[in-house]
């Protein structure tokens, strides 16, 4: 289980626009139609990764609380799946659906989304504001598997209640840590 830290691109970065696969429903989405009027947090993760599973039921918990805001949830998965089979798309339906997934999940097969949005660990959290420049990047919260601190997405949730509150998201941020995205070689 190596530990990864996020790149933690600038403030301010535009984000990317894309066009991915939507495990679930197998429609291919553009980033356009994805991103929210208020905000919108994307989140690179995985099937296979401990740092993920750790912290799946609260991205799922925030998304159900935040999504009412007019704040939009998408999780893009990465990873080489000829050498990590379990992030397939058909392992990713499969873990939308137990894991109650109320977010796109988009595969990312030739990995161009995450070299564009320079992610590099999973998770990776980001959130644009409505004009789809980073107002945070980095972790959910302080829990990592095994230091016995509670997953309460405490980071993500001050960021998203900042823009809720119409105020400056705090630049004091740190980077979220979980395992490398696996690159094809």
């Amino acid at each position: 289980m190596a530990k990864t830290p996020s790149n933690m691109v600038p403030i301010g970065f535009t984000a990317p626009s894309f066009k991915l696969k939507d495990s679930v429903s197998n429609k291919l989405l553009s980033s356009d139609e994805l991103f929210g009027k208020r905000c919108t947090v994307v989140m690179f993760i995985c099937n296979h990764c401990p740092f993920v599973i750790h912290v799946n039921s609260e991205i799922v918990n925030i998304a159900k609380e935040f999504q009412s805001e007019n704040i939009k949830f998408i999780a893009i998965s990465s990873n080489d799946v000829k050498n990590y089979p379990q992030d397939s798309p058909e392992n990713m339906k499969k873990v939308a659906k137990s894991e109650n997934y109320c977010f796109p999940y988009l595969y990312d097969e030739d990995q161009s989304v995450a070299k564009k949005y320079d992610a590099a660990c999973t998770p990776d959290f980001y959130i644009f504001d409505e004009v789809k420049e980073l107002v945070y990047r980095g972790q959910l919260d302080d829990s990592r598997p095994g230091n016995g601190i509670p997953v309460t997405g405490s980071d993500v949730r001050k960021a998203l209640e900042s823009i809720m509150n119409g105020e400056a998201v705090n630049p004091n941020q740190k980077p979220s840590i979980g395992c490398n995205i696996k690159w094809i070689s």
